[in-house]
C-alpha cells in the first residue's frame, strides 16, 4: 500500500509517499481501505520527533482519524461487516491506503456525508464529548469558553455545546476567525490580539465566570483562566501550546472551588475510547445526520501533498478540519 512517512524528525518536507506493507487486523479489529484521512496537531508534533506514538502504532505513519471502507474484519468482531463505510479514531497510522481499527472505535458514516467530510470527525469529536462534557460535565443553560475556537477542536465544541443547549464563547487571533465562529453558532467571540479574553468574559457574564474553559494553550493563560471560570467552575487542558509550566493561584482555587483537570486521548485504552463512540453515536450523530452540526473542512490535499497539509497546519491559518485524500 502506500502510505505517508516520516522519513526523518524534522520539517513538513520530511513526510513522503511510500510503499509499505498493508497492515493486519487483530481479531478485534477491521481493516479499513482509506479514502481520506483528518489531520491533527498531534501528527505534527510526531513529525517533529516529540511525540511518540503508543505500542502497537506504527512509529513512521502518523495519522488519528480515518474514513473509507471496511476490507477485512477480525474473527471476534461482531457489528461489521466487509463492505460497512466508517470513520474511526485510531492510535496511528491513519496517513496510508489502508489502516486497522479497533471494532469499537468505529462509527458508521451518515448517510448525508461524504469521506471526506467523516474524516474529519473522530479525533475532535472523541475529545470534546470526553473532555467538555464527561470530564468538565456541561450542561445545558451553562457557559463554554473555548481557546482556538477556529481550530477543528474549536469549530466541533462550538457546535456540539450549542446544539445540546449551552452559551458558547470563544477566543481567535484574527476578525476574520472571530465572525467565522459567531457565524457558526458561538454567542460572542474574543480576538485574543486586540482584547483581553478575561475583561471580555467579565463583561459577558456580569462578572459572575463561565462554567467550563476548555483550554489548548496553557502558559500565561492560566491566571486569566482562574479569574474567568465562575464559581464551582471547570477548567480542562487538552494542550499546552504556550507552555506547560504555568503560575496558579490556589488561594482563588479554593475560594471559587474550581476543578482542574485534563487528559490526553491516545493512550487511553480501547474499552475507553469505545464508550465515548457510543455517547456520540446515541447524542451526536443524529444532529450530523440532521444537519444540525455540520463538518467544517478548511481545505483537502491529495496524498502526495501531504507536507502542505502540516504547513497550513503549523501556519494556523486555517479555520475549521484540514483533510488528505487517497485515490484508489
Amino acid at each position: 500500500m502506500k502510505a505517508i512517512v516520516i522519513t526523518q524528525p524534522g520539517g513538513p518536507e520530511v513526510l513522503q509517499l511510500a510503499e509499505r506493507p498493508t497492515p493486519q487486523c487483530q481479531p478485534n479489529e477491521v481493516l479499513i481501505k482509506v479514502f481520506a484521512a483528518g489531520i491533527n496537531r498531534p501528527d505534527v508534533f510526531q513529525r517533529k520527533g516529540n511525540y511518540p506514538p503508543p505500542p502497537g502504532a506504527p512509529a513512521d505513519i502518523p495519522g488519528l482519524e480515518v474514513a473509507g471502507v471496511i476490507t477485512e474484519v477480525g474473527e471476534i468482531v461482531t457489528r461489521w461487516k466487509i463492505g460497512d463505510k466508517v470513520c474511526a479514531l485510531v492510535i496511528g497510522g491513519g496517513y496510508a491506503e489502508y489502516c486497522p481499527a479497533p471494532e469499537g472505535q468505529c462509527l458508521p458514516i451518515p448517510e448525508n456525508l461524504s469521506y471526506v467530510e467523516a474524516a474529519s470527525l473522530p479525533e475532535t469529536f472523541f475529545t470534546v464529548w470526553s473532555n467538555v462534557f464527561d470530564r468538565g460535565k456541561l450542561q445545558p443553560g451553562e457557559s463554554l469558553l473555548v481557546h482556538g475556537g477556529s481550530s477543528g477542536i474549536g469549530v466541533t465544541a462550538i457546535q456540539m455545546a450549542k446544539a445540546l443547549g449551552s452559551k458558547v464563547y470563544i477566543t481567535a487571533g484574527s476578525d476574520t476567525k472571530c465572525s467565522f465562529c459567531e457565524q457558526l453558532g458561538a454567542d460572542k467571540a474574543i480576538n485574543y490580539k486586540t482584547a483581553d479574553f478575561e475583561e471580555e468574559i467579565k463583561k459577558l457574564t456580569n462578572g459572575k465566570g463561565v462554567n467550563v474553559i476548555l483550554d489548548m494553550i496553557g502558559g500565561d493563560y492560566m491566571p486569566g483562566n482562574i479569574d474567568s471560570l465562575a464559581v464551582e467552575g471547570r477548567l480542562i487542558m487538552i494542550n499546552a501550546m504556550k507552555g506547560r509550566e504555568v503560575q496558579l493561584d490556589l488561594g482563588k482555587v479554593m475560594a471559587k472551588r474550581l476543578i482542574i483537570t485534563g487528559s490526553m486521548l491516545r493512550s487511553r485504552e480501547i474499552e475507553f475510547k469505545a464508550t465515548i463512540a457510543q455517547n456520540l453515536e446515541q447524542k451526536i450523530w443524529p444532529l450530523l445526520s440532521n444537519g444540525k452540526i455540520k463538518p467544517i473542512i478548511y481545505k483537502t490535499f491529495d496524498a502526495k501533498d501531504a507536507a502542505a497539509t502540516h504547513q497550513l497546519m503549523e501556519s494556523s491559518e486555517h479555520t475549521g478540519k484540514i483533510v488528505l485524500t487517497f485515490a484508489h
